[in-house]
């Protein structure tokens, strides 16, 4: 487990951008997670990335979650000890609302002394919606980060409530025009909204080394997915149709797999093909670890990215990207805008498997395209580096504490 300490001493030797939007003042930053660390998710990455490179810039910074501690968190993440499970935007989520939560939470902003409290989906009924009811409390700014498909009745039924509550704000940051669309219809107009994308580290996923016995060739491809392949909205159905289909072109192509949920992928894989052909040619990766992952996406030929919805930003689009992976995604609307429409990811309609599937077949034909995309995606991925999106970030900071 790092401390704050540790994390300064280590910090990784990135090249990060001079300017400093706080003229060279350090923060205490208390940051409110309302999903648990226990189980891995994009809100729960964000934040822990985030800490970090504040934390490597000096900042103090301390982080509350739902849930149980466990031995890998580390020592700047606080847990309230409790969390329940709710169906929520597609996925199953860990949150944390009722009984003595509340005070717990309101005690821990009292005796942090933060100067920012920075509430990640603070309309959710969880953590961060606690320091919100207080009515002495640092200037507080939130992140919000869903997006959807069909907007859930829960936030039309709570619009007014939801417009009170939130005034607190200080600030709003949105990650991308998919969630801004979703957050605007209940912030209050009191509240100015910036567009911060999601971040990720580009010269660990650049500087991976790619595993040899995941690389492929022009006659043996391989084709990749990552994601829970329980949740229907992560695409792992389409990804299968597809496969099936990319195989009938290319015999020897191998799919590999990453992510939770491997029983209900090979499930799939055998509803799609009961002949057992799709599943001589699917490897399943199992949870795999950052550093894994950056290796994953560096050895493969393409990457799908097939989700059908839900999806606020495309953090896997972007992690690709910067390995330099040709990237093939659905052109949902926070996809097309990581792609820069088309440019630095190849599209196919959402849900559409044969598209898809002739979008990763006209790649693998064509060696040119491949490095061209790829080298596209790196350009593009370079935006969404840490680096400049903390930069942004702390811009907001300082413009809230002045």
């Amino acid at each position: 487990m790092m401390s704050n300490a540790d994390l300064r001493d280590n910090a990784d030797g990135d090249v990060r951008d001079q300017s400093d939007p706080l003229h060279g003042r350090k923060l205490r930053v208390g940051i409110i997670s309302p999903y648990s660390f226990e189980t891995p998710g994009g809100v729960q990455l964000h934040i822990r990335d985030f800490a970090k490179e504040l934390i490597a810039r000096g900042h103090e910074v301390e982080v509350l979650a739902p849930g149980r501690r466990t031995n890998d968190m580390p020592l700047w993440v606080q847990t309230v000890g409790t969390s329940f499970a709710i169906p929520y935007n597609g996925s199953v989520s860990r949150l944390s609302y009722f009984g003595f939560v509340g005070a717990q939470v309101r005690r821990w902003v009292r005796q942090g002394h933060f100067d920012i409290v920075h509430l990640h989906e603070p309309e959710a009924p969880s953590l961060s919606h606690k320091p919100l009811t207080m009515v002495h409390h640092p200037p507080l700014v939130g992140t919000f980060h869903a997006a959807f498909n069909d907007y859930p009745f829960a936030l039309r039924f709570f619009h007014g409530y939801l417009h009170r509550y939130l005034r607190p704000l200080a600030r709003a940051i949105c990650v991308s025009d998919a969630s801004r669309a979703v957050a605007e219809r209940y912030l209050p107009q009191n509240v100015p909204v910036s567009v911060i994308p999601n971040g990720i580290s580009t010269r660990q996923f650049a500087c991976a080394v790619p595993v040899s016995s995941w690389q492929g060739d022009e006659n043996s491809p391989t084709i990749g997915f990552l994601g829970r392949m329980g949740e229907e909205r992560k695409g792992f159905a389409v990804f299968c149709r597809a496969a099936s289909r990319i195989l009938d072109q290319y015999p020897q192509a191998r799919f590999l797999c990453a992510g939770d949920g491997e029983r209900e992928g090979q499930a799939m894989v055998n509803t799609v093909d009961p002949s057992g052909r799709l599943m001589d040619h699917m490897e399943f990766l199992g949870r795999i670890s950052d550093e894994d992952k950056a290796r994953f996406y560096r050895s493969l030929s393409v990457y799908v990215a097939p989700q059908t919805g839900g999806e606020s930003f495309g953090i896997v689009l972007a992690e690709a990207m910067a390995a330099g992976c040709p990237v093939v995604a659905s052109n949902l609307p926070a996809f097309v805008a990581v792609a820069d429409e088309g440019r630095a990811a190849a599209l196919f309609d959402n849900g559409d498997e044969s598209d898809c599937a002739a979008v990763v077949c006209s790649l693998i034909a064509d060696r040119e395209a491949r490095e061209s995309l790829g080298q596209a995606g790196r350009n593009r991925a370079r935006q969404y580096d840490w680096s400049s999106v903390v930069d942004r970030v702390l811009g907001v900071y300082a413009e809230v504490l002045s």
